[in-house]
């Protein structure tokens, strides 16, 4: 798993990083809400240098989605 992405997802969602795993879901706890799923999308986009796609946004539904959205769409080596 890709420790940058990990720590992306808990400094935006201010969880410890081992929290953070294949199962973590939008709505399934208080800190991914929809203000954080926006600021995690912005995270994304900076750190990556990428535009995700607004189906992408919708998309992004756990931390696993998000991880093979990121690897085969856009690229990004994880």
């Amino acid at each position: 798993m890709s420790a940058i992405l990990r720590k992306i997802f808990a400094d935006t969602l201010d969880l410890p990083e081992e929290q953070i795993i294949d199962s973590l879901e939008y709505n399934s706890i208080p800190n991914w809400d929809s203000v954080a799923h926006m600021a995690l999308i912005a995270a994304l986009d900076d750190t990556f240098n990428i535009m995700i796609d607004t189906e992408d946004v919708i998309d992004f539904n756990s931390f696993k989605k998000v991880k093979e959205v990121l690897m085969n769409k856009y690229g990004v080596a994880l």
